[in-house]
C-alpha cells in the first residue's frame, strides 16, 4: 500500500536521537535547531523521560477514561507548580488541534454562542472547526468553510470591539506568538485590551499556547508576560516531548459536566508519564531560564551578521529574518551543514525551535554555519 503522499521530504532518514542531536542510518549527526516542530523540549531521548515511559509500560500502558488514572492528577498539580498559574482545571487530550477544538467547544457551552473571532497569520491546527480559524486557504476544504468564524487585524482593537458588540460571539483565540505566521507578537495593550473586551460583552478568551508554552518563550507560557488571564489555554507540543499529548486549561468557575467532553487515547498512562517527565526536567534543569539566557546570546551573535535584519519571537522560540527568501539556506544547513532548521508563512524567516536544553557552544555552531552559507 502507498503513503497518501502529502508531505514534502527532505531525503533523510533519522533513526536516533540524543539531546540536541538526531542521527541518520548512515550515523551521520544532525544539529536539531527546530526540534521537530517545537516538539523536543527536554531533548531526544533524554533518560528521565525515556525511564519514565519505560517503567509505565511494564505496569499498565493504557486503560481508557472510564477508570480512574491517578496519573493525570499528578500530571496536573505538576503543571500547576511549575507553570505558576492558579485556579484552571485540566482536560488531557492528544494534540494541539484537538485541544483547541475542545478548548473552541468548551467557549460555544459555556456562552451559548456560535462565532469565533481569530486573527490574520493565525494557525490553530488542521481538524474541521480549528482550520476555519487558521489564516490558510490551501488547508480549507469546502467542508471547513461553514463555521462562524471572523478574521481580524491583529492589533486592531477597535475592529475587535466592533465584532464583539454584535453578541454572537463564543470566543476570541489567538496565538500570543505566531508561529507558523512569523513570530509576530502584539504589544501587552492589546492583550490587555482584548482580555478586557472579551469579558465585557461575554466572550471566552483562549490562548493557544501549543507551540509557544511550557518555558519555550522563557515564560512557561507566552501569556504571563502581559498580565492577563485567558479563561481558556491551549498545550500540546513540547508537553510529550515526542509522546502525543495535548491538554486544555479551563478556568475553575467553568463547570464540567459528564459527557461534555471526551477521548479515547487522551491522557493515558503513558501520556501522563511522559508529560510527568516533561516538567521534572524543565523545573530541575532551570530550563526557561536557559532559554532566556540563550535568547540574550542570540540577539547578539545576529547583531553581527548584516544580512539578519531582525530578530523576532522570546526565549527559544526565535525567527531570523533575511531580506531573501530563505528556502535555499535551509537547504544549504540541512545538507551541507548537517543543521535541522524551519520556515514559516514569511518566506525569509528562519525559524529556530531547538530543545530547551540547547547550549551556548551549539548556537556558536550554528552561526559558524551559517556564516559560511551566507558567503
Amino acid at each position: 500500500m502507498e503513503l497518501f503522499d502529502v508531505y514534502l521530504l527532505y531525503d533523510i532518514t533519522p533513526v536516533k536521537g540524543k539531546d540536541v542531536y538526531i542521527f541518520d542510518k548512515e550515523d551521520n549527526n544532525y544539529l536539531d535547531m527546530y526540534g521537530g516542530h517545537a516538539v523536543i523540549s527536554i531533548g531526544h531521548s533524554h533518560p528521565a523521560y525515556v525511564n519514565g515511559i519505560a517503567n509505565q509500560v511494564k505496569k499498565l500502558g493504557f486503560y481508557s477514561n472510564s477508570i480512574k488514572n491517578p496519573l493525570q492528577k499528578e500530571l496536573a498539580d505538576k503543571l500547576e507548580e511549575v507553570s505558576g498559574v492558579k485556579d484552571y482545571q485540566l482536560f488531557l487530550c492528544n494534540s494541539g488541534a484537538e485541544a483547541n477544538e475542545n478548548a473552541l467547544k468548551v467557549a460555544s457551552f459555556q456562552t451559548g454562542k456560535d462565532r469565533v473571532i481569530y486573527f490574520e497569520k493565525a494557525f490553530h491546527g488542521r481538524t474541521s472547526g480549528v482550520v476555519a480559524v487558521t489564516d490558510n486557504k490551501k488547508v480549507q476544504a469546502a467542508y471547513n468553510q461553514h463555521h462562524k468564524t471572523t478574521k481580524l487585524a491583529f492589533e486592531d482593537s477597535r475592529a475587535l470591539e466592533e465584532e464583539l458588540k454584535k453578541g454572537d460571539v463564543a470566543a476570541v483565540i489567538f496565538e500570543v506568538i505566531q508561529g507558523v505566521g512569523g513570530l509576530d507578537e502584539a504589544a501587552s495593550e492589546f492583550y490587555k485590551k482584548t482580555a478586557e473586551l472579551s469579558k465585557k460583552y461575554g466572550a471566552l478568551l483562549i490562548a493557544d499556547e501549543v507551540q509557544s508554552g511550557y518555558g519555550r518563550t522563557g515564560d512557561f507560557f507566552a501569556f504571563q508576560k502581559h498580565g492577563i488571564r485567558p479563561d481558556l489555554i491551549s498545550i500540546a507540543k513540547g508537553m510529550g516531548n515526542g509522546f502525543p499529548i495535548g491538554g486544555v486549561l479551563i478556568d475553575k468557575n467553568i463547570e464540567a459536566k459528564p459527557g461534555m467532553l471526551g477521548t479515547t487515547f487522551g491522557g493515558n498512562h503513558l501520556a501522563c508519564a511522559a508529560g510527568i517527565a516533561v516538567l521534572d526536567v524543565i523545573q530541575k534543569k532551570n530550563l526557561m531560564q536557559n532559554a532566556k539566557e540563550l535568547f540574550d546570546f542570540v540577539k547578539a551573535e545576529a547583531a553581527n551578521i548584516p544580512e539578519i535584519k531582525n530578530v523576532k519571537g522570546r526565549g527559544l522560540m526565535i525567527g531570523l529574518e533575511f531580506d531573501f527568501e530563505i528556502a535555499g539556506l535551509r537547504k544549504e544547513l540541512l545538507y551541507k551543514h548537517q543543521i535541522f532548521t524551519g520556515a514559516s508563512a514569511n518566506k525569509n524567516l528562519l525559524r529556530i525551535l531547538p530543545p530547551l536544553t540547547i547550549q551556548k557552544q551549539h548556537f556558536k555552531a550554528y552561526f559558524k554555519a551559517l556564516k559560511i552559507a551566507l558567503k
